[in-house]
């Protein structure tokens, strides 16, 4: 194991891996709760993964019944059901919304 300083390098970047404490899927949904009306694209800058990859997700979202897709025009404006529950069993207890606002 390499030795460090402490502070010189993020966790992040620990052993060269690049990873984070929240998926895609919660980033994708955090973007869209802060801004409903937000660009897809948008959402893939701000998220740092494809624009088809954000579409993929929120497909995902919507078929999970936790987003839906209004369009206006030619936008799309997304409403989260923010009473559903999260999906993994260690927190299946807690409705989105209450993750969402505590990141807002």
């Amino acid at each position: 194991m390499e030795m460090r300083q402490k502070g010189t390098l993020k966790s992040s970047q620990i052993q060269g891996h690049e990873w984070t404490f929240l998926s895609n899927h919660l980033h994708v949904l955090l973007c869209l709760f802060r801004d409903p009306e937000m660009r897809l694209r948008d959402v893939a800058q701000l998220v740092k993964i494809t624009e088809r990859a954000v579409q993929g997700i929120v497909l995902d979202l919507e078929e999970a019944g936790v987003l839906r897709r209004i369009k206006q025009g030619r936008r799309n404006r997304y409403e989260i059901h923010v009473d559903r529950m999260l999906r993994h069993p260690l927190e299946e207890h807690v409705p989105i919304g209450k993750l969402l606002e505590l990141l807002r």
